[in-house]
Parts: structure tokens; sequence; C-alpha cells
């Protein structure tokens, strides 16, 4: 079985994130601008006009598919690598994969998302 991580990050520490993940073995994965809000109602910025709410905060999200084995190194990584410990470090989020396709090749499942040297052939070794 499959899962896909979206880890929604400061986007300071897009390259934090991407050298811990690099580091673990994981190899694949894709980054999207976002912008978002959360508990917070985002910040109030006063300028010479006057005052004004930015309530949509910008953030980068990556996404990761991978096997479930290799769910918990993946977001100890995250975690370590994007956390300040202020408001706004983001979220991690999880969901099932039914199948991954590569359309270059037509493999699927766990053949579909290795690459060399990434994670799960550096656990065979």
């Amino acid at each position: 079985m499959t899962k896909k991580i979206e880890a929604i990050v400061r986007p300071e520490k897009l390259h934090a994130v991407k050298n811990a993940l690099s580091d673990i073995g994981i190899v694949g994965l894709t980054v999207t601008e976002v912008k978002g809000r959360g508990r917070g109602s985002g910040m109030q910025l006063q300028w010479r006009t006057g005052k004004y709410v930015v309530d949509l905060l910008p953030r980068v999200m990556i996404s990761i598919v991978l096997s479930d084995e290799n769910v918990a190194a993946t977001i100890d990584a995250i975690k370590g690598a994007a956390h300040t410990g202020e408001k706004g470090d983001g979220m991690i989020f999880i969901y099932p994969v039914e199948n991954v396709i590569r359309i270059s090749t037509g493999e699927e499942g766990r053949e579909a998302i290795s690459y060399q040297g990434d994670i799960d052939t550096r656990q065979k070794k």
C-alpha cells in the first residue's frame, strides 16, 4: 500500500525540508506555491494610506507518494526541518493512494514510485 503526504510549510523552510527528505532517501516530490490561512486570522499592516489585513499567507506545499513503511521517517524529517515553534509552521496531511502508474514505462504500484538511491532501495542493502 502507498500513501500520499502533503506538507504545507513556510517558504523559507523549503530547502531545509527538501534536504532532510533527501538525507533519508526521499527522491521524488512535487512542490507547489500556495496561499492559505489556519487558526490565525492573518496580520494587520499599517501603511501611509491606512490599515489592511493580509489573511492569506504564502506557503509551500510538498507532495510525496511513498510506501507505508516510510511514512513515519518522512513525517519526522518534515517536522524536524519545518519546525520553528511559532504559529504558522504548517500542517501535514496523509492520504491513502489506490494506485500509482508511471506513464513512461507503464509500471504500477510500488515499482512506479521507486527511484535508484531512494529510501526503498537503501533499505534493501
